[in-house]
């Protein structure tokens, strides 16, 4: 009987941690590139969950962490021979437009947003008067073609949004579209955009 409800709340410890960590993205993250201390994350735990069972809460953070690096590696594995078979497209000469108001233009991209539409299109087609609430002109866009397996394949726009991330990339705009994945920067970010994604992709 003591075998039992020592499993028991073991058990429920090992799945208040599990509960805990997958509302900290930033620990996950951690705890994934194995770059946190178990012990000293294990006592913070511990005083969250309000539990004084030191071991069941270290053991139940080492078993899940080691079941993140496991599901991390095979994760990047998927995406990085999926990007591998991709390519890349430069287009310059872009603008993004966000305006209250609908306009017409025959070469551009638009979503339908409430109260406003967010517009990409060439400079050249930019209209002379329009009130816009936000406009980035000289603009870069890079496309990311990739094989149908894109959109049954998770975690690539994390990896691709990461990536850039730490490079201190700023994404104007960003579009995931079956197989398109469309990223847009300033021109002075483009040249970094391309080497970071040129590394990987293709």
């Amino acid at each position: 009987m003591y075998y039992l409800i020592h499993s028991y709340f073991v058990m429920t410890i090992a799945q208040n941690v599990r509960n805990y960590l997958r509302n900290k993205p930033y620990l996950l993250e951690a705890l994934e590139k194995n770059i946190v201390n178990l012990s000293e994350l294990s006592r913070q735990i511990q005083s969250e969950l309000k539990t004084d069972n030191t071991n069941a809460v270290k053991a139940a953070l080492r078993r899940f962490s080691g079941e993140l690096q496991k599901h991390k590696q095979k994760r990047e594995e998927k995406v990085l021979a999926l990007l591998k078979r991709s390519n890349i497209a430069v287009y310059d000469h872009k603008s993004v437009m966000i305006t209250s108001k609908e306009i017409q233009s025959k070469n551009s991209m638009k979503v339908d947003l409430p109260g406003k539409y967010v517009y990409l299109l060439d400079k050249a087609d930019l209209p002379e008067r329009i009130n816009t609430l936000i406009k980035h002109e000289n603009c870069t866009m890079i496309v990311v073609h990739s094989p149908e397996e894109l959109e049954a394949t998770p975690g690539v726009v994390a990896f691709l949004t990461t990536l850039l991330a730490e490079q201190s990339v700023n994404m104007i705009e960003f579009i995931s579209c079956w197989t398109e994945t469309i990223i847009v920067v300033e021109k002075k970010d483009s040249l970094k955009t391309y080497e970071v994604l040129s590394n990987i992709v293709g």
